[in-house]
């Protein structure tokens, strides 16, 4: 099991999980290597940061740009790069730490 299948079952289960994210993307807000505490929840609004599926590919931690009835979400980087359209979001990143340190908090 990869670690975004077990962060999926954790949210399934426990309704919160974490995992970390490597990369750039959401920069200046995440740094890689970010351990990033996510939480299911029954609504997800614009600029929440999620973790979803698009188009068969899971997304660790982008935000949420656009909201469309039919379509669903629209999930980009912090860079205006967009992923594209998805009804499938498993929860949004509540809290990130960077070496011990909190850098990202949602209240």
């Amino acid at each position: 099991m990869n670690k975004f299948e077990r962060l999926k079952n954790e949210l399934e289960t426990n309704e919160t999980g974490k995992m970390k994210a490597f990369g750039n993307s959401m920069l200046p807000i995440l740094k890689s290597g970010s351990l990033l505490t996510f939480k299911k929840e029954n609504e997800y609004k614009i600029n929440d940061i999620v973790f979803c599926k698009v188009k068969g590919r899971y997304i660790d931690a982008h935000k949420i740009i656009k909201i469309d009835t039919n379509k669903g979400f629209l999930i980009a980087n912090n860079h205006g790069w967009e992923n594209g359209w998805t009804k499938t979001i498993y929860g949004k990143v509540m809290e990130a730490e960077f070496k011990n340190e909190v850098i990202y908090k949602i209240t």
